[in-house]
């Protein structure tokens, strides 16, 4: 099991790059998460929903994605208060003091997981969520060390050096630990190191004197990086500037969801795509998307209240484009009613929505959750499409629908003037060729593709390859895995030392 110092430590990340290492060494090997709390989900092979970042962790395995890689899914609707999923299907909304009550029913949703698992797969490698020493949520932990306890799991400590306070992070964590914790505990990983190892030497030594524990690496940081992330927002956008020919703004709404759906538009060469907080002005651009909520109706109040339905009308006046993904597609319409409250809100409420595509939503207590594959028609172009749907509402429209599902549905609205488009599809540019056509509808004129599915495999086996190199022999003889079959014949500074 992989624990971290903090949230965003490298946890998602380490287990990727372990996974991948094991499945490359021809291991049986799945990941776990047995506790996620993110608003960045997928839709599994079996039908269910999981965190973004344990779908990403199967494909490092080569192992289709599983609700038992991650039993329990919160999604924070409110401030207080997250839809609970379990076994990848909603149980219902639940305040924080509630969920700690029902915290004894998850556990051993989660134990139900595991056991599967470990008929099925000769390894799994567990992610940890937030910090283990979080002393308010030891009661009743199911995330951190309770789940370790009850599986007799040994755990691996991994602390961010980027973030400054490395060796606090790592020693106050453990001295906040129990005695058979810290026990479990193996050894420590530092990720994110950049500079000369050496002058990190002496540090190294000091710990490991001070915990009696062993460093079992030092992970160099990866520039220009990327694996689909957890749930926080990277605001930086790689290469992004003045040589893009289409322009792209995403704003930021309090209860933003799957915003991984831009993840290819933000690698794109040609593109700037830039997250933008609602309550500041919105930049020049080509075109604007209204990505997924976890609360549509209080997203869409707080958009109108921030000013967008006068920018919207005016960035279409310019000649810009729209368009709405999931909840988006519900705000781009003229009415989203939740007549049984399914979002947190009194039963019977509608919002007027933005009045651009001629369609109305209901939000229904069923979560409908499906991949999908099809063909997106916009005028003269047509391209196959593949994505996926996690939504309760239900959309009516009197627009012309562009795409065409391989199960004889349609999905999606386009406008008269073909200026507003919405779609209930998540993913829509993962795919080279639906995401070239999207981007030509939006007005850029550009031969190059984008394939997010080689880029990700990619950075999977960079990750690997990194991993390798950065941790200790010891570790790896630990997993079984033969690293003479997997690196050149010289070793690193960190791989002397051990």
């Amino acid at each position: 099991m992989v624990q971290g110092c903090t949230s965003d430590a490298g946890k998602s990340v380490i287990v990727a790059g372990l996974c991948r290492v094991l499945a490359r060494d021809g291991k049986r090997v799945a990941p776990f998460k047995p506790q996620n709390m993110a608003l960045n989900s997928a839709v599994t092979a079996d039908g269910g929903e999981i965190g973004r970042a344990q779908a990403v962790q199967a494909q490092a395995c080569n192992v289709p994605a599983h609700t038992d890689f991650n039993p329990i899914l919160l999604k924070p609707n409110t401030d207080i208060g997250a839809q609970v999923i379990v076994h990848g299907h909603a149980v219902g909304n639940m305040q924080a003091q509630s969920y700690h009550q029902y915290k004894q029913v998850a556990l051993q949703a989660v134990l139900d997981s595991h056991r599967r698992l470990t008929t099925q797969y000769a390894h799994i490698v567990v992610e940890g969520a937030g910090s283990p020493a979080e002393i308010n949520l030891r009661d009743r932990d199911i995330a951190n060390m309770g789940f370790a306890e009850a599986v007799d799991c040994p755990v691996i400590l991994v602390a961010d050096i980027d973030r400054g306070g490395v060796f606090a992070h790592l020693v106050g964590t453990l001295s906040l630990l129990s005695a058979t914790e810290q026990a479990r505990v193996v050894g420590f990983v530092i990720n994110r190191f950049r500079g000369d190892i050496a002058l990190l030497q002496s540090g190294l030594d000091w710990l490991e004197q001070q915990t009696g524990k062993p460093v079992l690496g030092v992970v160099p940081y990866l520039h220009d990086f990327y694996l689909d992330a957890e749930d926080a927002i990277c605001a930086q956008q790689p290469d992004a500037g003045a040589t893009s020919k289409l322009n792209i703004v995403v704003p930021v709404l309090p209860r933003i969801s799957n915003h991984t759906d831009f993840d290819a538009l933000r690698l794109h060469p040609d593109v700037q795509c830039q997250f933008v907080s609602i309550h500041e002005p919105c930049p020049p651009t080509d075109l604007i998307i209204f990505p997924g909520s976890k609360n549509v109706i209080s997203d869409l109040r707080a958009l109108k209240q921030a000013g967008w339905q006068e920018t919207l009308e005016r960035h279409l006046r310019y000649g810009g484009r729209v368009l709405g993904i999931c909840g988006g597609y519900q705000m781009l319409g003229q009415s989203v009613q939740d007549p049984l409250g399914i979002e947190n809100s009194e039963p019977g409420e509608t919002e007027t929505g933005f009045g651009l595509l001629a369609c109305e939503t209901v939000l229904q207590p069923h979560k409908q959750l499906r991949q999908c594959q099809g063909q997106i028609q916009l005028g003269s172009l047509r391209a196959a499409i593949t994505g996926y749907e996690i939504h309760c509402g239900t959309t009516t429209s009197d627009e012309r629908t562009p795409v065409h599902l391989k199960d004889g549905r349609g999905d999606g609205s386009v406008s008269a003037d073909n200026a507003v488009l919405g779609s209930y599809l998540h993913g829509l540019f993962d795919h080279a060729e639906a995401a070239h056509a999207l981007l030509t509808w939006a007005g850029l004129r550009s031969e190059n593709h984008l394939d997010l599915n080689a880029i990700r495999e990619h950075q999977l086996d960079r990750l690997a390859d990194c991993l390798i190199e950065s941790l200790s022999p010891e570790l790896w003889l630990a997993l079984g895995v033969d690293i003479n079959r997997h690196i050149p014949a010289q070793t690193t500074s960190r791989q002397a030392r051990s």
